[in-house]
């Protein structure tokens, strides 16, 4: 993940939140969320639920939808990639992603 200078007890700490995006290799707006993410310049965890019963059933826990793709800033859910691109347009993503405009 990208890094920034802050520092707790002498460690490193990231200055974006986690970012973590449930998804398949063949959804397009699972793809179209990846690429605003590499847009904005933040790393994000990308798990496949494809054939993988486990991950699935954790993102239905975690965000109560059954759809990909499923994204999460730190423990929010955001929804999938509508919403996403809606933050985006209002500008409260960057906030969110804790980007530098």
């Amino acid at each position: 993940m990208i890094g920034g200078d802050r520092r707790i007890d002498g460690f490193p700490v990231s200055k974006f939140p986690n970012i973590t995006i449930y998804g398949s290799e063949t959804c397009s707006y699972c793809t179209a969320a990846r690429m605003l993410l590499k847009k904005k310049g933040v790393d994000y965890d990308d798990i496949l639920i494809t054939g993988d019963a486990d991950k699935r059933q954790e993102m239905i826990l975690r965000s109560g939808n059954q759809t990909v793709p499923q994204i999460f800033i730190g423990a929010q859910p955001i929804g999938g990639f509508d919403e996403l691109y809606a933050l985006e347009q209002n500008g409260e993503l960057d906030r969110l992603l804790g980007v530098q405009i």
